[in-house]
């Protein structure tokens, strides 16, 4: 099969081109990072990037539509407009978001867009789905793949994972539909993505340092857990985009559906670094790229329960007074003192995937990338893009 080099850069001989391809949310962090990679590797001939807001800063080479993925109506007048040959979903609301727009947008929009993609020709859905599908945030997982079992309803605390893990299913059930048996899809699993244009992992962790508190840690830090560079999760969907189309393109000419140790359509695949790390290690090691000098003989622990009791309180002082969600929460906590990494053999054997960014490599870009942007809360930089954005709204 041929797919695309594993280095990032210009096409070569061996780079598959995808036709015209479409990222949902293609504003976001990872939406941005997908539609660089693409165009730097030159894999497509057309692409187009969709989302509800225009991006921050427009991409050269991209074709931009803006819409909401919830409407039925809108979506199937753009696909028939555009005619892409590739859908690659990352779209979604932020995790804190209500749990009826992220059930409207994550699971109806979902279901939405397959509808739309398998009637209007489209040939391959990629979709960006959770590492935390498989997780009650409560147990560890050590090496967890594949064949863990998606964790939903009442076992699943977390709303959002909850919208995300009822998303994949869908769409590994939509592949290859009785409407159109041509229709493939597959969904990507990435742990805790940061890097460049990353809103949700690096800032809120960059800015305890802006806080003063990088003295302070909970738990005792021997818990590894999988971080995965955007620039590595861009790369996964690019091969996961090729597989598709060769196994599309193999199956128009004639030729035998790959066997069952080499599939990727209606399959699911973990994408990480492939090097966990203990948590604290990870977070330190981006306050170090802020200044952060803080030694660990300075560092004062904070045991697991007593941080969950302190959470608690903090949770029920801002519910009485409602003051919104403190800072500081029983989610968080479990998540800071969990084990979480996985493997990602399969991605390995069936989409040829390998990290193309290393750890320390990524947190270097993607530090300097929050500055740069003043996405860091209580920063320097934040303070001049909020002063800056105030005085154009004037």
């Amino acid at each position: 099969m041929a797919a695309p080099t594993s280095s990032i850069g210009r096409k070569t001989t061996s780079t598959k081109d995808l036709g015209h391809v479409l990222v949902t949310g293609g504003c976001g962090g990872l939406g941005t990072q997908i539609i660089n990679l693409l165009l730097e590797r030159n894999a497509c001939t057309k692409l187009s990037a969709m989302d509800l807001r225009p991006a921050a800063e427009p991409i050269k080479g991209c074709e931009y539509h803006f819409g909401d993925l919830t409407n039925e109506g809108a979506m199937r007048e753009l696909f028939i407009k555009i005619k892409p040959s590739i859908v690659i979903h990352t779209a979604s609301p932020k995790f804190n978001m209500a749990n009826e727009i992220l059930y409207k947008v994550n699971v109806d929009g979902t279901k939405t867009l397959l509808r739309v993609a398998s009637e209007t020709g489209v040939k391959a859905f990629v979709y960006t789905s959770s590492a935390s599908v498989i997780s009650d945030s409560s147990t560890d997982l050590i090496n967890a793949d594949e064949t863990y079992p998606l964790v939903t309803g009442k076992a699943q605390p977390d709303y959002y994972t909850n919208t995300k893990a009822l998303a994949e299913k869908t769409v590994l059930e939509y592949n290859r539909p009785a409407s159109n048996p041509r229709f493939l899809t597959c969904a990507l699993r990435p742990s805790g993505i940061f890097g460049v244009g990353d809103q949700t992992l690096l800032p809120p962790m960059l800015g305890a340092y802006y806080k003063g508190q990088t003295k302070f840690q909970l738990g005792d830090n021997t818990n590894l857990f999988d971080f995965t560079e955007a620039t590595n999760v861009a790369h996964a969907h690019h091969l996961a985009a090729a597989a598709l189309l060769t196994t599309y393109e193999r199956e128009e000419q004639g030729q035998i559906a790959p066997l069952s140790h080499e599939k990727v359509d209606g399959e699911s695949f973990f994408i990480t670094n492939d090097s966990p790390m203990y948590f604290w290690d990870f977070t330190r090691t981006a306050w170090k790229e802020c200044g952060d000098t803080t030694t660990p003989a300075q560092v004062w622990t904070i045991p697991k329960d007593f941080g969950l009791f302190i959470a608690t309180l903090f949770e029920y002082i801002f519910w009485i007074f409602q003051l919104g969600v403190p800072n500081l929460t029983r989610q968080k906590v479990k998540y800071s003192c969990m084990t979480r990494y996985y493997s990602i053999e399969k991605a390995k054997r069936r989409l040829g995937y390998r990290p193309v960014v290393g750890v320390t490599e990524g947190l270097k870009r993607g530090v300097a990338d929050a500055i740069r942007r003043g996405a860091i809360p209580g920063s320097p930089e934040e303070a001049q893009r909020l002063n800056a954005e105030s005085k154009k709204a004037q």
